[in-house]
């Protein structure tokens, strides 16, 4: 059985035990308050990672319960990935880390032993990939009813997949790297948590605010923002590293001498958004946004410590037509991200959360705008270093969820260096148009 068969594939995906990790021991502090920088990350959906090792098929069982014990070790010190969401009386939001609220994390055990990694971490099958990573499909505002962190172990044929599903209201995507630094060094007996996380969120911002929330997570706010549900196509793009040189020569090849200079991140991230905008057929007077989640830590006032675990990155967004952004050389498009992100300083961050504390509101897809290209992640977080005690991951990947038209996550690439790469999500027939344009996969200069 290989990974082109589909429905035979993920049918096969067998679960053979679920149980719940406690903290070896139990977190000195009851309560994590939430702050106004988690808020608006309740009624997405948890945020889903994917790993592929290779792992000889005999070691399967001992290597899960060592991942096992050392997961108890690192809940003690990133105890509120171990807690239960509330609400108190005033319907302020809140993590409970003692009592009845100290529920652990879930751990799955299942098994797709017709299913290679190496195949895996090669291909494309959505439909089994969603089948390695629990809480597909599960919004954040359910963790008043389930564990926070939910994670899988799939034993393959030659190696094994660990899947994690974080809530996204707990943590952004610096903090899901650091617990899984932790996680992976405990496994494998390593010198532990350094630096230890910083729970505090006070520190990010101290107004207790309360959130009506909806009384059940319904379907409808997976909308797409670009319209009615249509298909999706999932993809991974490599460029290598004289790829991304050569995208940054580019831009930065029509400045004038004293303009700062273009980042790695504002060309790449030019180049897919003016390629999407070219797969989409859009027309000249069409406008398009770029959206980019962006970390806050070195923003704010005064800056918070990398160590911070929550969230700490706002959405922030800039537009054009799309006849100008693909008439216009790569520089422009460039430097508009260069200018919306040097923009979003200590007093754009506050202003964002006094906005947002007098009149709070349910964030969906829809809200990143028509003919989005958003993206999450970085190329920052080493995750081809996350090393449990059997060698570097084969690929990692994100789950299904928080993925709409236009969706980017940013990756290092596999083959090291600058290389980078790009997991993309578009409409099918726009990933067909992309997929065909050499300029977008090649990089001609």
């Amino acid at each position: 059985m290989t990974v082109e068969n589909g429905a035979a594939v993920a049918e096969a995906v067998t679960v053979a035990n679920k149980v719940m990790v406690l903290p070896r021991k139990a977190p000195e502090k009851g309560r994590c308050w939430l702050a106004t920088f988690d808020l608006p990350y309740i009624t997405f959906y948890y945020n889903q990672k994917l790993m592929l090792y290779k792992l000889p098929p005999a070691e399967f069982g001992e290597v899960v319960e060592r991942l096992k014990q050392g997961l108890a070790v690192a809940l003690e010190y990133y105890y509120p990935l171990a807690g239960r969401l509330r609400q108190d009386e005033e319907k302020v939001l809140f993590v409970e880390c003692e009592g009845e609220g100290l529920v652990g994390a879930e751990v799955v055990e299942a098994a797709a032993e017709g299913v290679s990694a190496v195949d895996l971490a090669e291909g494309e099958n959505a439909e089994l990939l969603q089948k390695l990573v629990p809480y597909t499909g599960v919004m954040n505002l359910e963790g008043l009813h389930r564990p926070l962190l939910a994670v899988q172990f799939t034993k393959l044929n030659d190696g094994i997949a660990i899947g994690c599903a974080f809530n996204h209201a707990l943590l952004d995507g610096n903090s899901t790297w650091q617990f899984m630094f932790s996680w992976a060094d405990l496994s494998r007996g390593g010198g532990g948590v350094l630096p230890l996380p910083v729970h505090d969120r006070t520190l990010a911002r101290s107004v207790r605010l309360p959130l009506d929330l909806p009384a059940t997570a319904v379907e409808h706010e997976r909308g797409d923002p670009n319209g009615p549900a249509r298909p999706l196509v999932m993809r991974v793009f490599s460029f290598s590293e004289a790829a991304v040189d050569l995208l940054k020569t580019r831009a930065n090849a029509g400045l004038l001498p004293a303009a700062k200079p273009l980042s790695t991140f504002q060309s790449l991230g030019a180049h897919v958004w003016r390629s999407v905008s070219r797969a989409r057929e859009l027309k000249p007077e069409d406008i398009t946004v770029f959206a980019i989640f962006a970390d806050c830590r070195t923003r704010v006032d005064p800056p918070m410590p990398e160590a911070y675990f929550g969230n700490l990155i706002q959405a922030i967004f800039t537009g054009t037509a799309a006849g100008l952004l693909l008439g216009s050389p790569p520089e422009f498009a460039s430097g508009m991200l260069q200018q919306v992100i040097e923009a979003h300083n200590a007093e754009a961050i506050k202003k964002r959360l006094e906005e947002y504390e007098a009149a709070p509101k349910l964030f969906y897809f829809s809200d990143a705008g028509m003919n989005c290209v958003a993206v999450g992640s970085s190329p920052r977080f080493k995750v081809y270093d996350v090393d449990f005690g059997f060698g570097k991951p084969e690929r990692v990947r994100s789950g299904s969820n928080n993925k709409f038209d236009g969706m980017v996550y940013l990756y290092p690439g596999r083959e090291g260096g600058r290389s980078i790469d790009v997991e993309l999500t578009l409409e099918a027939g726009a990933m067909a148009m992309l997929e065909r344009d050499e300029d977008f996969l090649v990089v001609k200069p």
